[in-house]
């Protein structure tokens, strides 16, 4: 799809249909560092459990999922690596896409909080307008999910997205004529994309564990989307957090077996890549991308 002038109409209305670009981050110097629940696992079982960082194998399942993406038909961009930055591999957090364009967000976590300086200058080069920026309390893009177009779901844990900046976001939206719900989490689910990830028109991928009463309602009777559920388990293991490249086909990872099996017998087609290194360190396939643009369901 191009515009009038013939660039590419940049943005994102909906978080199914056929996934055409991706953001990813390059991988150059990423480590392990204190982010969230899942990676203070690591950190506090690495002698028990054997876990021990591997930069050479960190690039090589980067370049794997980046292999799958290619081999599905998606564009793949980059945002640049930066000494002083990481995590910022994981560029679900520092932005999310809209259909008016981009959203620098507010990330809380320490090594994370200037992220926005790879993002931000990312979407300059690329010549992709920025709708926002989050300024009020913090507010990641891992908390951002579109349930259908014109209907978005923000979560907030309190130690990484907050009220006050889930609150900004909807603001906008609504003054986009958006209905918005906002739903807290616990924080040991991190983002609401390790609880909800919409898979295609009307139908997601949920831990209904991790969302209060009305959310689920929300989702369910509200807006009549089918779920498959994800045991608490799998959940904290980053087991919902997979892609939706459209045509019921999903970026998965091989840890996840229930989860990837569940998608199977649904009826998708997974393609499950080794991502050992980087759920190890806090963050998933879907903490790993955000889409730029996708074809209408």
């Amino acid at each position: 799809m191009s515009g009038a002038n013939g660039a590419v109409a940049w943005g994102v209305s909906a978080q199914t249909g056929e996934l055409t670009d991706v953001l990813l981050g390059k991988p150059d110097h990423f480590r392990w560092v204190p982010l969230n629940s899942i990676s203070a696992v690591t950190f506090a079982n690495q002698e028990q459990m054997g876990h021990r960082f591997d930069q050479q194998k960190a690039m090589h399942q980067h370049r794997l999922m980046v292999d799958a993406y290619e081999k599905a038909g998606v564009r793949c961009h980059f945002a640049e690596a930066d000494e002083g930055l990481p995590s910022s591999v994981f560029t679900r957090d520092s932005s999310f896409m809209t259909p008016w364009g981009a959203v620098i967000t507010s990330i809380q976590t320490p090594p994370r909080r200037r992220d926005y300086a790879v993002a931000s200058e990312f979407y300059r080069k690329a010549g992709i307008p920025i709708w926002k920026w989050v300024t009020a309390g913090h507010f990641e893009g891992g908390d951002f999910v579109i349930l259908k177009p014109g209907v978005a779901l923000l979560g907030w844990s309190g130690d990484r997205s907050t009220k006050e900046g889930a609150d900004q976001v909807a603001g906008w939206l609504r003054e986009k004529s958006w209905e918005v719900q906002i739903v807290p989490i616990p924080p040991q689910f991190v983002h609401m994309d390790a609880v909800v990830v919409m898979l295609e028109k009307g139908v997601a991928l949920v831990c209904e564990d991790a969302l209060p009463p009305y959310g689920l309602d929300y989702i369910k009777k509200k807006h009549g989307i089918e779920v498959i559920k994800v045991a608490y388990a799998d959940c904290v293991k980053l087991g919902g957090n997979v892609v939706s490249l459209g045509k019921k086909r999903v970026l998965s990872m091989s840890h996840n077996v229930n989860v990837n099996r569940q998608l199977k017998e649904a009826g998708f087609e997974v393609t499950a890549v080794d991502y050992e290194m980087f759920a190890l360190g806090g963050g998933g396939v879907h903490c790993s991308c955000h889409e730029l643009r996708r074809n209408p369901d």
